[in-house]
């Protein structure tokens, strides 16, 4: 199992936005490609205007599979056109890929 740490680098005022697309669309259509979200975090610092979570993938060619058919996703394409009409909510992701050290 891999662990993929996402960080969304949000554009100011749009973290409501981004967090109710992922709430609303965006969590069934990943699980429906078989990415599962473990959890969200946003930064403590509001005005860093960041939001952070994991993403479990079995391994790399897996997620590179179902991201891909992800974003090819006609229902992805459309949520994202509508949910961006006021501009885009992201102005950069970060992927930082993680494997379990140790078991506690």
């Amino acid at each position: 199992m891999i662990y993929e740490l996402r960080t969304y680098h949000i554009h100011p005022g749009k973290m409501q936005d981004i967090l109710a697309r992922f709430k609303d669309h965006t969590v069934q259509l990943f699980a429906n490609h078989g990415m599962n979200i473990t959890d969200f975090w946003e930064d403590v610092e509001a005005s860093n205007n960041r939001l952070y979570y994991v993403v479990e993938h079995p391994d790399l060619e897996t997620r590179n599979r179902n991201f891909e058919d992800f974003q090819k996703d006609p229902v992805w394409i459309e949520v994202k056109r509508l949910s961006e009409l006021n501009g885009p909510l992201v102005d950069r992701i970060d992927s930082t890929f993680m494997k379990k050290a140790l078991v506690l």
